[in-house]
């Protein structure tokens, strides 16, 4: 019915302008929609596109559960800043290496270059670093020696500097197992001691304004390495394809502020064994490879720092041949490389708020080690074993260090139960406490079990402690 004056009733009315305009009423939603789709996702790693056809690897998408507001609010100026250095930590003169005890004489010459890389982070009110080396590991004392000298010459905290070898055993000795050092091995740790602190006041000196950000990507170059022993029946140093196997790759990405990226940080839980015992050629085994592909595939200066996960138990897939295989070494650091070049391009960096460290002695009942491999229900008491927790936080990325050899395991459980969903796990960090492994494997025997300085409880007293230090933080 119309009106008099010959206009519509206002319901009617407004029908008619919706009807008539509908396709610009839809385009004024969907600009709406995709904006506030764009909000959310800010500071997290954008969605996959599928696969790659990288056949070993696969992409899992990353959003962080425990966000700080202030982190994605860029139109609030941030002080945050990033550096990194990396600096050639190749032995010039013949050495023993370290790895495997069956290896009496000094190297016989150089596969590929050892490096450290140290890349520094600054809110403005604190500073930290993350220093990762290709070498086997340091012993606490060792790590408080550095790590001291690195705060007297730098400001940084001890307890803001995580010192994190790759676990390499390819490389030379550091005294980590308490080797006797001649002339030429004391004169070059004491050089690499003072490299250490030469590339984080490099790294120090290159701060500039920086973007942070973090993805996860899949790479199955692995397996679990505690395998069935035919003739014993209890557990051989082989592949386990039953076994749990953590395949995840975290990838920490820093730009500078044109979004330009500079620096990656790539940790992974393997063994770095691809070369095995009768090589005498130094070598950064994996870490190397895969930080060699991952600086030529980017387009201008970046360099990547390359940690080991939660690998006490995980070996590389290809290991362990009479004689080494080049091939093989490369085709691992390819493999990997690949994926975090992948994983890199698809995550969004945002500015970083705060950084924050705590680092806490936990003391696990000693054993002693050595013994048998099979399968056994009591053990000898031991001195009690110091293991050092470290944890840094930049921005909502968690860095956790350990100063073990830590099962797969338990570094899952860990990841699993940390609010922050970038969580990072770095084993051999700060200090070197041994083998640290599930209660699960004491009765099952085998080399980690044999070679443990710690009693069965040492799991869930280095999951706790690692939450509740997240939790604080």
């Amino acid at each position: 019915m119309e009106r008099q004056s010959g206009t519509k009733f206002p319901a009617l009315y407004l029908w008619e302008l919706f009807r008539k305009n509908i396709c610009l009423t839809a385009i004024i939603l969907s600009v709406l929609a995709l904006s506030f789709l764009s909000t959310l996702n800010a500071g997290t790693s954008k969605s996959e596109a599928g696969f790659t056809g990288n056949t070993a690897c696969h992409a899992l998408n990353e959003e962080n559960i425990c966000p700080e507001p202030a982190a994605v609010n860029l139109t609030e100026k941030s002080t945050f800043s990033a550096g990194v250095a990396k600096i050639n930590i190749t032995p010039s003169t013949p050495v023993i290496m370290a790895g495997y005890s069956g290896r009496p004489d000094p190297f016989k010459g150089v596969h590929d270059s050892l490096f450290a890389v140290a890349t520094v982070f600054d809110d403005g009110a604190a500073k930290a670093v993350i220093i990762a080396a290709d070498v086997i590991g340091f012993s606490h004392d060792s790590w408080d020696k550095i790590t001291k000298k690195i705060e007297k010459e730098t400001g940084i905290p001890q307890k803001f500097i995580l010192l994190s070898p790759n676990h390499t055993h390819g490389g030379p000795a550091t005294g980590r197992y308490g080797e006797d050092p001649d002339n030429d091995l004391a004169a070059y740790n004491r050089e690499l001691n003072n490299k250490l602190v030469t590339v984080t006041k490099e790294a120090l000196g290159r701060l500039q304004p920086a973007l942070i950000g973090s993805g996860k990507g899949i790479c199955k170059m692995s397996i679990n390495r505690r395998a069935l022993n035919s003739s014993t029946k209890g557990l051989r140093i082989g592949k386990n394809p039953y076994g749990p196997v953590d395949h995840e790759v975290g990838v920490v990405r820093i730009d500078n502020q044109e979004g330009k990226v500079f620096s990656l940080f790539v940790n992974w839980p393997t063994h770095a064994t691809v070369m095995g015992r009768e090589n005498y050629m130094i070598t950064a085994d994996w870490p190397g490879a895969t930080r060699r592909h991952i600086e030529r595939e980017f387009n201008g200066p970046v360099i990547a720092s390359v940690t080991a996960g939660a690998s006490g138990d995980i070996n590389p897939l290809y290991r362990e041949r009479p004689t080494f295989s080049d091939g093989e070494l490369e085709e691992t650091g390819i493999i990997l490389g690949r994926e975090v070049v992948r994983v890199a391009n698809e995550i969004n960096t945002y500015p970083a708020v705060s950084i924050n460290a705590l680092q806490r002695v936990i003391t696990l009942p000693g054993k002693m080690p050595g013994g048998s491999w099979l399968p056994r229900d009591s053990f000898d008491p031991g001195p009690d074993i110091d293991v050092r927790l470290s944890l840094l936080r930049v921005g909502n990325i968690i860095f956790a260090g350990i100063s073990g050899e830590v099962f797969s395991e338990i570094g899952m459980k860990i990841k699993e139960l940390s609010p922050y969903k970038s969580t990072h796990i770095i084993t051999h960090c700060n200090g070197a406490s041994g083998y640290l492994i599930t209660d699960s494997a004491y009765p099952e025997g085998g080399y980690e079990v044999f070679a443990t300085r710690v009693m069965a409880g040492a799991e869930q007293g280095i999951i706790n402690n690692f939450i509740e230090m997240i939790n604080d933080i």
